[in-house]
Protein backbone atom coordinates (compact mmCIF):
# COMPACT_ATOMS: atom_id res chain seq x y z
CA UNK A 1 0.00 0.00 0.00
CA UNK A 2 1.37 3.30 -0.84
CA UNK A 3 0.62 6.85 1.14
CA UNK A 4 1.47 9.41 -1.54
CA UNK A 5 3.40 11.69 0.91
CA UNK A 6 0.44 13.17 2.91
CA UNK A 7 1.42 11.53 5.87
CA UNK A 8 -1.93 11.51 6.64
CA UNK A 9 -3.38 8.32 9.18
CA UNK A 10 -6.26 8.75 8.75
CA UNK A 11 -5.85 8.11 5.13
CA UNK A 12 -4.42 4.98 5.14
CA UNK A 13 -7.31 3.52 7.56
CA UNK A 14 -9.20 4.47 4.89
CA UNK A 15 -7.45 2.97 2.50
CA UNK A 16 -7.27 -0.75 4.54
CA UNK A 17 -10.79 -0.46 5.84
CA UNK A 18 -11.86 0.20 2.39
CA UNK A 19 -10.88 -3.41 1.36
CA UNK A 20 -14.24 -5.01 2.09
CA UNK A 21 -13.39 -8.68 1.65
CA UNK A 22 -11.07 -11.37 2.11
CA UNK A 23 -9.93 -13.18 -0.23
CA UNK A 24 -11.04 -9.79 -2.45
CA UNK A 25 -13.87 -10.47 -5.01
CA UNK A 26 -12.99 -7.76 -7.50
CA UNK A 27 -9.76 -7.24 -8.85
CA UNK A 28 -8.35 -4.03 -10.91
CA UNK A 29 -4.73 -5.17 -12.46
CA UNK A 30 -2.88 -2.06 -13.81
CA UNK A 31 -0.16 -4.37 -15.58
CA UNK A 32 0.47 -7.62 -16.69
CA UNK A 33 2.23 -9.62 -14.56
CA UNK A 34 -0.36 -9.89 -12.11
CA UNK A 35 -3.25 -10.81 -14.79
CA UNK A 36 -1.12 -13.93 -16.14
CA UNK A 37 -0.22 -14.84 -12.40
CA UNK A 38 -4.08 -14.96 -11.22
CA UNK A 39 -4.52 -17.03 -14.68
CA UNK A 40 -2.05 -19.23 -14.03
CA UNK A 41 -3.45 -19.43 -10.46
CA UNK A 42 -6.75 -20.33 -11.31
CA UNK A 43 -8.09 -17.19 -10.08
CA UNK A 44 -8.83 -15.07 -12.87
CA UNK A 45 -12.48 -14.48 -12.14
CA UNK A 46 -11.51 -12.21 -9.51
CA UNK A 47 -10.50 -10.30 -11.93
CA UNK A 48 -12.86 -7.19 -13.40
CA UNK A 49 -10.41 -5.61 -15.32
CA UNK A 50 -6.68 -6.10 -16.35
CA UNK A 51 -4.25 -4.37 -18.63
CA UNK A 52 -2.53 -7.64 -20.24
CA UNK A 53 -2.15 -9.63 -23.29
CA UNK A 54 -1.42 -12.40 -21.79
CA UNK A 55 -2.74 -15.08 -21.96
CA UNK A 56 -4.85 -14.50 -25.18
CA UNK A 57 -8.24 -14.92 -23.83
CA UNK A 58 -7.87 -12.03 -21.59
CA UNK A 59 -8.46 -9.44 -24.37
CA UNK A 60 -11.88 -11.17 -25.02
CA UNK A 61 -12.76 -11.70 -20.83
CA UNK A 62 -11.66 -8.75 -19.32
CA UNK A 63 -12.40 -5.13 -19.72
CA UNK A 64 -9.14 -2.41 -20.19
CA UNK A 65 -9.45 0.43 -18.04
CA UNK A 66 -5.94 1.96 -17.45
CA UNK A 67 -2.54 1.94 -19.89
CA UNK A 68 0.59 1.37 -18.15
CA UNK A 69 0.80 4.98 -16.66
CA UNK A 70 -2.78 6.56 -17.25
CA UNK A 71 -5.94 5.01 -15.94
CA UNK A 72 -9.54 6.08 -15.95
CA UNK A 73 -10.17 6.81 -12.96
CA UNK A 74 -14.03 7.08 -12.63
CA UNK A 75 -14.04 3.92 -14.89
CA UNK A 76 -12.05 2.26 -12.11
CA UNK A 77 -14.61 3.25 -9.32
CA UNK A 78 -17.68 2.12 -11.53
CA UNK A 79 -16.49 -1.10 -11.23
CA UNK A 80 -16.29 -1.01 -7.55
CA UNK A 81 -12.79 -3.27 -6.77
CA UNK A 82 -11.98 -4.40 -3.27
CA UNK A 83 -8.29 -4.23 -4.55
CA UNK A 84 -6.05 -2.87 -7.51
CA UNK A 85 -3.26 -4.29 -7.94
CA UNK A 86 -0.12 -1.57 -9.42
CA UNK A 87 3.29 -1.78 -10.51
CA UNK A 88 6.00 1.09 -8.95
CA UNK A 89 6.51 4.64 -9.03
CA UNK A 90 5.75 4.52 -12.42
CA UNK A 91 2.03 4.48 -11.85
CA UNK A 92 2.24 6.65 -8.17
CA UNK A 93 -0.26 9.35 -9.84
CA UNK A 94 -2.98 6.54 -10.62
CA UNK A 95 -2.32 5.04 -7.20
CA UNK A 96 -2.62 8.66 -5.07
CA UNK A 97 -5.62 9.42 -7.38
CA UNK A 98 -7.19 5.95 -6.17
CA UNK A 99 -6.13 5.67 -2.27
CA UNK A 100 -7.59 9.30 -1.79
CA UNK A 101 -11.02 7.45 -3.37
CA UNK A 102 -10.84 5.20 -0.45
CA UNK A 103 -9.85 2.44 -2.93
CA UNK A 104 -7.48 -0.52 -1.75
CA UNK A 105 -4.31 -0.77 -3.20
CA UNK A 106 -1.14 -3.45 -3.21
CA UNK A 107 2.05 -1.91 -5.09
CA UNK A 108 4.06 -4.34 -6.14
CA UNK A 109 7.83 -2.94 -6.76
CA UNK A 110 9.59 -6.22 -7.97
CA UNK A 111 12.84 -5.34 -10.67
CA UNK A 112 14.55 -8.78 -9.96
CA UNK A 113 14.24 -12.53 -10.63
CA UNK A 114 13.74 -13.12 -6.99
CA UNK A 115 11.39 -9.89 -6.86
CA UNK A 116 9.32 -11.58 -9.25
CA UNK A 117 8.95 -15.10 -7.59
CA UNK A 118 8.12 -12.87 -4.54
CA UNK A 119 5.37 -11.05 -6.46
CA UNK A 120 4.00 -14.53 -7.09
CA UNK A 121 3.74 -15.90 -3.42
CA UNK A 122 3.03 -12.07 -2.46
CA UNK A 123 0.14 -12.33 -5.36
CA UNK A 124 -1.44 -15.99 -4.51
CA UNK A 125 -1.62 -14.76 -0.47
CA UNK A 126 -3.44 -11.99 -1.35
CA UNK A 127 -6.38 -13.88 -2.93
CA UNK A 128 -6.19 -17.50 -0.27
CA UNK A 129 -4.05 -19.14 -2.95
CA UNK A 130 -0.73 -19.29 -0.79
CA UNK A 131 0.27 -23.05 -1.39
CA UNK A 132 -0.45 -23.21 -5.70
CA UNK A 133 1.45 -19.63 -5.65
CA UNK A 134 4.09 -21.60 -3.96
CA UNK A 135 4.17 -24.55 -6.24
CA UNK A 136 4.01 -22.20 -9.34
CA UNK A 137 7.05 -20.32 -7.92
CA UNK A 138 8.87 -23.31 -6.64
CA UNK A 139 8.04 -24.73 -10.17
CA UNK A 140 9.96 -21.69 -12.11
CA UNK A 141 12.71 -22.22 -9.33
CA UNK A 142 13.65 -25.50 -10.96
CA UNK A 143 12.92 -23.96 -14.59
CA UNK A 144 15.62 -21.47 -13.44
CA UNK A 145 17.94 -23.84 -12.20
CA UNK A 146 17.51 -26.42 -15.22
CA UNK A 147 18.46 -23.40 -17.99
CA UNK A 148 21.07 -22.51 -16.18
CA UNK A 149 22.96 -25.55 -15.39
CA UNK A 150 22.31 -26.88 -18.95
CA UNK A 151 25.76 -27.97 -21.03
CA UNK A 152 26.82 -25.15 -23.55
CA UNK A 153 28.99 -25.78 -26.22
CA UNK A 154 31.31 -22.82 -26.19
CA UNK A 155 32.24 -20.15 -24.34
CA UNK A 156 29.86 -17.36 -22.77
CA UNK A 157 28.57 -14.76 -25.49
CA UNK A 158 28.76 -11.77 -24.73
CA UNK A 159 25.35 -9.97 -24.80
CA UNK A 160 23.72 -6.25 -24.93
CA UNK A 161 19.94 -5.71 -24.19
CA UNK A 162 18.75 -2.60 -25.22
CA UNK A 163 15.66 -1.84 -23.84
CA UNK A 164 15.03 1.48 -25.48
CA UNK A 165 16.98 3.54 -28.69
CA UNK A 166 17.04 7.37 -28.16
CA UNK A 167 18.46 7.52 -25.95
CA UNK A 168 20.13 4.11 -24.95
CA UNK A 169 18.89 1.81 -21.98
CA UNK A 170 20.03 -0.49 -21.10
CA UNK A 171 18.38 -3.70 -19.43
CA UNK A 172 16.54 -3.77 -16.14
CA UNK A 173 17.64 -6.50 -13.56
CA UNK A 174 15.76 -9.23 -13.98
CA UNK A 175 17.00 -8.94 -18.34
CA UNK A 176 20.78 -9.06 -16.97
CA UNK A 177 20.27 -12.28 -14.69
CA UNK A 178 18.11 -14.05 -17.16
CA UNK A 179 20.89 -13.44 -19.64
CA UNK A 180 23.32 -15.36 -17.75
CA UNK A 181 20.91 -17.93 -16.95
CA UNK A 182 20.89 -18.62 -20.16
CA UNK A 183 24.45 -18.81 -20.56
CA UNK A 184 25.63 -15.26 -21.40
CA UNK A 185 27.62 -12.79 -19.89
CA UNK A 186 25.92 -8.97 -19.77
CA UNK A 187 28.48 -6.76 -20.84
CA UNK A 188 26.73 -4.30 -18.23
CA UNK A 189 26.35 -6.44 -15.15
CA UNK A 190 26.23 -2.73 -12.75
CA UNK A 191 23.54 -1.33 -14.19
CA UNK A 192 21.38 -4.38 -13.09
CA UNK A 193 21.26 -2.62 -9.91
CA UNK A 194 19.63 0.83 -11.17
CA UNK A 195 16.07 0.56 -10.96
CA UNK A 196 15.11 4.15 -12.79
CA UNK A 197 15.37 3.48 -17.04
CA UNK A 198 17.08 7.35 -16.61
CA UNK A 199 19.81 5.58 -14.84
CA UNK A 200 20.66 2.64 -17.21
CA UNK A 201 21.33 5.14 -19.99
CA UNK A 202 24.45 5.03 -22.11
CA UNK A 203 26.98 6.21 -24.90
CA UNK A 204 27.12 4.30 -27.77
CA UNK A 205 31.19 4.29 -27.53
CA UNK A 206 30.35 1.90 -23.92
CA UNK A 207 28.79 -0.59 -26.42
CA UNK A 208 31.28 -0.40 -28.99
CA UNK A 209 34.41 -0.78 -26.65
CA UNK A 210 32.49 -4.07 -25.10
CA UNK A 211 31.88 -5.90 -28.42
CA UNK A 212 28.97 -7.92 -27.81
CA UNK A 213 28.29 -11.14 -29.47
CA UNK A 214 24.49 -10.54 -30.04
CA UNK A 215 22.60 -7.88 -29.62
CA UNK A 216 19.22 -8.11 -27.80
CA UNK A 217 16.76 -5.55 -28.38
CA UNK A 218 12.90 -4.55 -26.92
CA UNK A 219 12.14 -1.46 -27.27
CA UNK A 220 9.52 -0.95 -24.92
CA UNK A 221 6.59 -1.78 -27.31
CA UNK A 222 7.79 -0.09 -30.24
CA UNK A 223 9.52 -2.41 -32.98
CA UNK A 224 12.86 -2.99 -33.04
CA UNK A 225 14.54 -1.35 -36.37
CA UNK A 226 17.87 -3.47 -36.82
CA UNK A 227 19.21 -1.45 -39.24
CA UNK A 228 19.03 1.88 -37.39
CA UNK A 229 21.27 -0.51 -35.05
CA UNK A 230 23.68 -1.44 -37.75
CA UNK A 231 23.88 2.34 -38.79
CA UNK A 232 24.89 3.76 -35.75
CA UNK A 233 28.75 5.17 -36.05
CA UNK A 234 31.14 2.96 -35.11
CA UNK A 235 29.00 -0.06 -34.35
CA UNK A 236 29.71 -1.58 -37.81
CA UNK A 237 32.43 -3.73 -36.40
CA UNK A 238 30.72 -4.75 -33.44
CA UNK A 239 30.70 -8.77 -33.40
CA UNK A 240 27.35 -8.66 -33.36
CA UNK A 241 26.70 -6.44 -35.35
CA UNK A 242 29.02 -8.27 -38.30
CA UNK A 243 27.92 -11.12 -37.86
CA UNK A 244 24.07 -10.17 -37.93
CA UNK A 245 23.23 -11.15 -34.30
CA UNK A 246 20.38 -8.22 -33.76
CA UNK A 247 17.48 -10.09 -32.41
CA UNK A 248 14.60 -8.88 -31.39
CA UNK A 249 12.36 -9.77 -28.41
CA UNK A 250 9.22 -9.32 -27.81
CA UNK A 251 8.12 -6.50 -24.85
CA UNK A 252 5.11 -8.66 -23.36
CA UNK A 253 8.02 -11.49 -23.20
CA UNK A 254 10.53 -9.79 -21.63
CA UNK A 255 10.01 -6.40 -19.98
CA UNK A 256 6.67 -7.77 -18.13
CA UNK A 257 8.46 -8.73 -14.75
CA UNK A 258 6.40 -11.58 -13.77
CA UNK A 259 6.00 -15.29 -15.21
CA UNK A 260 6.30 -14.62 -19.59
CA UNK A 261 9.74 -13.37 -18.45
CA UNK A 262 10.97 -16.50 -16.91
CA UNK A 263 9.23 -18.50 -19.63
CA UNK A 264 8.72 -17.36 -23.08
CA UNK A 265 10.88 -14.55 -22.40
CA UNK A 266 14.39 -16.45 -21.23
CA UNK A 267 13.33 -19.26 -24.07
CA UNK A 268 13.80 -16.36 -26.48
CA UNK A 269 16.92 -15.13 -24.89
CA UNK A 270 18.44 -19.16 -24.75
CA UNK A 271 17.10 -19.37 -28.70
CA UNK A 272 18.88 -16.11 -29.38
CA UNK A 273 22.38 -17.29 -27.82
CA UNK A 274 22.51 -20.33 -29.17
CA UNK A 275 20.87 -20.88 -31.88
CA UNK A 276 22.18 -23.90 -33.20
CA UNK A 277 20.99 -26.44 -29.93
CA UNK A 278 17.99 -28.45 -29.80
CA UNK A 279 14.89 -26.79 -29.28
CA UNK A 280 16.56 -23.07 -30.26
Amino acid sequence: MIDQTTGDTALIILHILHMRHFPPRRIVCLTEETVESLYLLGEQDRIVSGYAVRPPRVRREKPRVSAFISADIPKILALEPDLVLAFSDLQADIVSDLVRAGVAIHVFNQRDVAGILAMIRTLGALVDAAERADQLAASYEARLARIASAPRPSAKPKVYFEEWDDPLISGIGWVSELIEIAGGEDILPKLRFQQAAKDRIISPDIVRAAAPDVILASWCGKKVVPDKIRKRPGWSEIPAVRNDRIVEIKSPLILQPGPAALTDGLDAIVKALWPALPGS
